[in-house]
């Protein structure tokens, strides 16, 4: 399922134009999008939970060359899959 699938999904079944589910996806994703960047943590009770997490630097090696190399400390988006949604990807 890509973007296009998701609003035509949710427009079938609110009864609303593909046009306002998709600016409502936008606003969600964008909010979702937001809060993470500033270090908040966003939970969607039975789905998961979005949040930044922080990698430390670390030493790695060029593939090609086999040269080490610094790799610099960065900040990254994480998710966590909540409880509902990881026993409905283990139903059976």
């Amino acid at each position: 399922m890509n973007k296009a699938d998701l609003i035509e999904l949710v427009a079938n079944k609110t009864g609303t134009s593909k046009r306002q589910s998709e600016e409502c996806l936008d606003l969600a994703i964008s909010a979702i999008t937001k809060s993470v960047a500033k270090g908040e943590k966003v939970t969607l009770v039975g789905f998961g939970t979005f949040q930044r997490r922080e990698r430390r630097a670390r030493k790695g090696r060029d593939p090609r060359t086999g040269t080490e190399i610094n790799i610099p400390a960065k900040k990254v988006p994480a998710f966590s899959a909540g409880k509902q949604f990881k026993d409905a990807v283990n139903k059976r």
